[in-house]
């Protein structure tokens, strides 16, 4: 699980990678050259980014790849310029690295492909680079985007992480419980395997914000929460309490956040005293 993210701060896929980090309240970090200069001007001071004594952009980003456990770098198309550089570097120094090229892939895609590759390789610090805004219009919002949803993701462990009992490896079912036939249910099973800071930040959550859960974990939800729903028990009460005729996909997921965060509300939600 990330337990820091760290970028050089640059406007574009760094400082998206960064306020992802500061939206659910993740460490953050990392070298920016000296005078913590971007294109867009000075290094605001939110950004807790270390100053390096010289003003190479590509010392900057080397030694962000040796801070981290593995480095993401996300543009549209081929790498060219520091995307580049920080492959290489990465290859240099044996760090693990990935290249999302949104050309490619989706963004649900490319979050459910960056959280796989967080898990494999047990990254704990992540670099992320990638394309400027200067470059790519839309890499700031794409970036916060797939870090988001590679977080969200991460809020709920695979079967083969949580403690339901030992497992064979080779044992291909991918449900250790009953299918719940009920929203309140689902909702319930999906607490069990949620890590209690995870559970803070959705509580803490406004509810307009909700909507970003949707192509996350609401599509989670609706792999794996309604995969066994095969008498359909479970639309049928997300029906009922959604007090509509009809759903899609997102409409049952959507039924099921929105009580989640109703639980989590009652639960887990920070108060000032």
């Amino acid at each position: 699980m990330i337990k820091k993210i760290i970028s050089g701060g640059q406007i574009g896929a760094d400082q998206g990678a960064l306020d992802v980090a500061i939206k659910y309240g993740i460490p953050h970090g990392g070298w920016i050259q000296k005078g913590r200069k971007t294109q867009g001007g000075v290094l605001p001071p939110k950004y807790h980014l270390k100053e390096m004594s010289t003003s190479s952009f590509k010392d900057r980003i080397e030694q962000n790849v040796i801070d981290s456990n593995g480095s993401v770098v996300i543009t549209h198309g081929t790498l060219s310029g520091g995307a580049d550089y920080c492959l290489k570097m990465a290859q240099k120094h044996g760090r693990p690295w990935l290249h999302i090229d949104l050309k490619t892939v989706s963004e649900f895609t490319a979050a459910s492909r960056l959280n796989a590759w967080i898990k494999e390789n047990g990254i704990e610090v992540l670099n992320v680079n990638g394309s400027r805004t200067s470059e790519d219009s839309t890499i700031y919002k794409d970036t916060m985007d797939i870090l988001e949803g590679a977080v969200l993701l991460g809020l709920v462990k695979s079967p083969s992480t949580g403690q339901r009992g030992d497992r064979k490896k080779d044992d291909t079912s991918e449900e250790l419980l009953p299918a719940p036939v009920s929203v309140d249910e689902a909702v319930s099973q999906i607490i069990v395997d949620m890590p209690l800071k995870d559970r803070v930040t959705i509580a803490n959550m406004k509810k307009e914000a909700l909507e970003s859960l949707n192509s996350t974990l609401g599509i989670y939800i609706q792999k794996r929460i309604f995969k066994n729903d095969v008498d359909g028990k479970l639309f049928a009460s997300c029906l009922s309490v959604s007090g509509k005729d009809k759903l899609d996909g997102s409409g049952v997921a959507f039924v099921i956040l929105e009580k989640l965060w109703e639980k989590l509300q009652k639960t887990h939600r920070m108060r000032i005293v």
